[in-house]
């Protein structure tokens, strides 16, 4: 399992990202600059999934084989973030292994896969399986964001669709796979640290219902926002403040 690693706080943060198409490190400069505001208080660790998965790779599996990769680097009693698929993964992190999260956020996720998550999960491996990378990041543009987007980035999507691999997409399909009819209600009375639940009014993907279901479930913090998308996590401006003051509350 790679991993980025940046910052030099005393205090740890770890990044446990959404589903995508190709891994989340090509990204990795971005996202240190999202995160830039951190690294003073915090050293980062953005987590991506296994390289060498095997045919059928359930969430559950992803959320040990991380939970692994977080003892092995040493890591324990983290601020701990998850997106969407993300946010599966570390609830299912905070729920078995609690020595390892001090606080947890959970963004656009769900304690159980909706008919629409898994309606929409069925689409993007319908398209993987066809191998059509450009249809493929055009679905994820208008589903994972806000309307508003889609013309300013069509264009890239396309570009970045086009640069698919056959082994990326075989890669995201059993990714993809793992996540259908996800279902972790029956594990979240486990999780002993303090939760913070956002989403967005306007999710495309897995609905708004699931993030107030968590925090029924949890009993715990939420924040819904309205009009920035599945993606709230990135496009929402003052999403990393409101982060920020959890972790550090």
């Amino acid at each position: 399992m790679n991993y980025l690693k940046f910052g030099n706080g005393a205090k740890t943060l770890v990044l446990i990202p959404g589903l995508s198409v190709q891994s989340v490190l090509l990204m990795g400069d971005a996202v240190a600059r999202d995160y830039k505001f951190f690294t003073d208080d915090y050293t980062v660790y953005l987590i991506d999934r296994r390289e060498d998965v095997p045919p059928v790779y359930t969430v559950a599996d992803m959320a040990r084989d991380t939970a692994e990769k977080m003892k092995e680097l040493g890591l324990k009693d983290v601020c701990l973030f998850g997106a969407s698929q993300g946010g599966m993964i570390s609830m299912l992190i905070a729920a078995w292994y609690p020595e390892l999260v001090h606080k947890l956020v959970l963004a656009s996720s769900a304690a159980r896969i909706s008919d629409l998550g898994n309606s929409v999960i069925r689409g993007w491996i319908s398209l993987a399986e066809k191998k059509d990378g450009p249809a493929l990041y055009l679905d994820f543009l208008k589903k994972v964001y806000p309307s508003y987007m889609f013309d300013t980035y069509k264009d890239a999507f396309i570009a970045a669709g086009n640069s698919v691999t056959s082994e990326e997409l075989e890669h995201f399909i059993i990714i993809a796979k793992g996540a259908e009819n996800f279902d972790a209600t029956s594990e979240l009375d486990k999780i002993q640290c303090p939760v913070l639940v956002t989403g967005s009014d306007d999710d495309a993907v897995l609905g708004p219902e699931p993030s107030y279901e968590l925090a029924r479930i949890l009993g715990c913090q939420i924040h819904m926002y309205k009009d920035y998308g599945h993606d709230c996590y990135d496009t929402a401006p003052d999403y990393k403040d409101r982060m920020f003051k959890f972790f550090n509350d």
